[in-house]
């Protein structure tokens, strides 16, 4: 499994959309592969910050990636 970070929410959306549209899918076919609604997908490239992570991760499984905690520099440490 690979995992994708990302700075943000936008960032996940861009790298859906241009997955999505590298695959000659739209959200719908991207959806009903996933096993979620078209909305959602739309959310999601649109960097909606309030997705379940769930779901999140359903589409990304599509492109082989998940989303997952990564060790962070804490701010103020060296």
């Amino acid at each position: 499994m690979v995992y994708i970070v990302h700075e943000s929410p936008k960032g996940i959306g861009v790298f859906v959309r241009q997955r999505r549209q590298a695959a000659k899918l739209t959200q719908r076919e991207l959806g009903e592969l996933a096993g979620v609604g078209t909305r959602l997908v739309s959310d999601l490239e649109r960097g909606k910050r309030t997705l379940r992570m769930d779901a999140v991760n359903r589409v990304l499984l599509v492109f082989g990636r998940v989303l997952a905690h990564v060790e962070a520099p804490r701010a103020g440490s060296d």
